[in-house]
């Protein structure tokens, strides 16, 4: 009986830190947090430094690099109100890390309102001691979708 209990307990402590994130893990969420908040502020002084240089993003009218989304958030041509993220998800290789949002976007797109699920793929790398993104990139979806863990 005390083997089976000690089993169990050896189970049951395997699975929950399976479930437990890390703090690479945490840290890489929080900053997908922030970044929907500066975009909705349109801070562009966060954002570029958040962005690579050579960081590239994917929206359903077209594909652009740093320069233009900055200068798109900035002017307001794309206005990112509001994202409710509703899932995430984080895989770290190395010093690359993807991160996944399930979110409904309300925004303002050429002065027209928006309100779009999307997933969200954002791919960061590790420059030292701090993340940098080289990707984000919108795919429309069903409200039904849900990310894979």
């Amino acid at each position: 009986m005390k083997k089976l209990v000690f089993l169990l307990s050896i189970l049951l402590i395997s699975i929950s830190s399976s479930f437990a994130q890390t703090a690479a893990e945490k840290e890489l969420i929080q900053l997908s947090m922030d970044k929907w908040q500066w975009m909705s502020d349109k801070d562009v002084d966060k954002l570029d430094k958040l962005f690579d240089a050579k960081a590239k993003f994917v929206h359903m009218s077209g594909t652009w690099k740093k320069d233009e989304e900055l200068d798109i958030i900035k002017t307001g041509r794309i206005w990112y109100k509001k994202a409710t993220v509703k899932d995430t998800a984080v895989e770290i290789v190395g010093n690359t890390a993807i991160v996944w949002n399930r979110i409904t976007l309300d925004a303002i797109v050429r002065e027209q309102v928006a309100v779009t699920e999307f997933t969200v793929t954002e791919v960061y790398q590790k420059q030292g001691d701090d993340w940098k993104m080289l990707a984000l990139t919108f795919s429309s979806v069903r409200d039904t979708h849900q990310i894979k863990h």
